[in-house]
């Protein structure tokens, strides 16, 4: 049966545990959704307060309900001259005064208009450091003083806003640079390197460091030729020999900067693995610096989720799964809890469906409340460009039920929902900090 064709029942024959759809818009109600089980008598009486005066239910959604002998014709009638007067009465413009329960609706809205504000700003941030990450990168050879002195300076507005604020929020982002996937790469595990470094309350000159070496831990790859980086097939013996000569291409360049010890470390080591299985040097255990494990891991999630093809990509839910139930011998432990504790077991960009069976994708996490991220929800009842955002945090009666595949979803879904091709990342601060600063 379609909700459409539901059954309509009298307002007072409503009870906890009834599954309703609401034959209102999205801004004409304080629900977070049109269509949901009742939990309480205060959601029943919410309803009254709408002045409706029918409501239409899913049975088998709902919890086994009582015969509800009404006359679906004579009560349909009622419904559409409820929702008339509740929408003259609701819609914006329509009349200055709103009702309690209007108000906290119009309060989430003006909050989720703030976040597509934020998530924009967010973006344009973005953009802008990876464009600077390119120009670092293109005078590495020409200019190679300036730029580790433009580098520096990234790193250090990065590392305090990161390591200062009181919360931290990582977003993903969108793709919207084609042809920039080396840079999104340096500016991702930087960022997920210094999330992790504000975990372990690494003094700042210490996360500069580790920033500086996780942005040109692969400038090595400069001396490696073309037909091998971008080759897609497996690579000959001989190829990967060379490619992994790469760790000591960029230790000689690094020397040359005048890099700090610490970031000529993570260049070296940024491929060794802590079960003796990685490269060049295959060391093992804490004999690998701490600031290239902290490298390793971050280097490796994003490989996972961003490889040459898009095809091989993992999923952000499965990258972190595969790392911790099957690879967990080849990273270091402590490291790799604090990167699953930051970003939750549903980091930023995966595909879920809520506990009221609703698909979404998470889009935010708070790094202090990883298990409560936010994340935007699909509805056929709400344009794209004014999509539900959810905080779990603070709409506790829901939850992430299990992350989903996007080949898994309907394509409109699909296709609402925008799964990023690239999973990138980036941090907002301030947003945090405003957050922090409400009475």
């Amino acid at each position: 049966m379609s909700h459409v064709d539901s059954p309509v029942i009298a307002i007072d024959r409503l009870r906890v545990g009834q599954y309703v759809h609401l034959d209102l818009k999205w801004f004409e109600h304080p629900f977070a959704f049109g269509h949901f089980k009742i939990k309480s008598e205060e959601q029943i009486a919410t309803l009254r307060d709408l002045g409706l005066k029918t409501v239409r239910i899913s049975p088998e959604l709902g919890d086994p309900p009582a015969t509800l002998p009404v006359s679906a014709a004579a009560v349909s009638a009622a419904a559409v001259d409820a929702a008339a007067t509740v929408q003259a009465a609701t819609v914006p413009g329509a009349a200055p005064d709103l009702s309690p329960v209007m108000r906290v609706k119009r309060a989430m809205m003006e909050e989720m208009k703030a976040r597509r504000e934020d998530a924009q700003r967010i973006e344009n941030a973005f953009v802008n450091s990876v464009k600077l990450i390119r120009d670092l990168e293109k005078d590495l050879y020409s200019k190679p003083l300036e730029t580790v002195q433009q580098a520096n300076k990234l790193i250090a507005q990065i590392a305090d806003a990161i390591l200062s604020a009181p919360e931290l929020a990582i977003q993903v982002m969108g793709d919207k640079l084609g042809g920039e996937d080396q840079y999104f790469h340096s500016l991702n595990v930087t960022v997920l390197s210094i999330m992790m470094a504000r975990d372990l309350k690494m003094p700042v000159e210490v996360a500069g460091v580790l920033g500086v070496g996780a942005l040109l831990h692969d400038i090595g790859r400069k001396e490696v030729p073309d037909r091998i980086l971008l080759k897609t097939e497996a690579l000959t013996q001989a190829e990967r020999n060379l490619f992994e000569m790469h760790c000591h291409f960029g230790v000689e360049m690094a020397q040359r900067l005048n890099l700090a010890p610490g970031a000529l470390a993570i260049i070296r080591e940024h491929h060794e693995l802590f079960d003796g299985s990685g490269y060049p040097a295959r060391l093992k255990g804490e004999a690998i610096n701490l600031l290239a494990r902290i490298v390793v891991i971050a280097n490796y999630y994003d490989e996972l989720c961003n490889p040459p093809s898009i095809a091989d990509a993992l999923t952000p839910h499965e990258a972190l799964s595969l790392m911790f139930s099957r690879l967990r011998s080849k990273f270091d432990p402590r490291m790799l809890q604090i990167l699953i504790r930051c970003l939750g077991v549903y980091p930023p960009g995966t595909i879920v469906q809520l506990s009221n069976g609703a698909f979404g994708m998470v889009v935010t996490v708070n790094t202090s409340r990883p298990m409560k991220p936010t994340v935007l929800v699909y509805d056929e009842d709400v344009a794209r460009e004014e999509a539900i955002m959810l905080d779990l945090d603070r709409e506790t009666e829901f939850n992430i039920a299990k992350a989903i595949r996007p080949s898994q979803v309907a394509r409109n879904v699909y296709n609402y929902l925008s799964p990023r091709k690239r999973v990138s990342y980036y941090f907002d601060a301030s947003a945090a900090r405003r957050e922090a600063a409400k009475p």
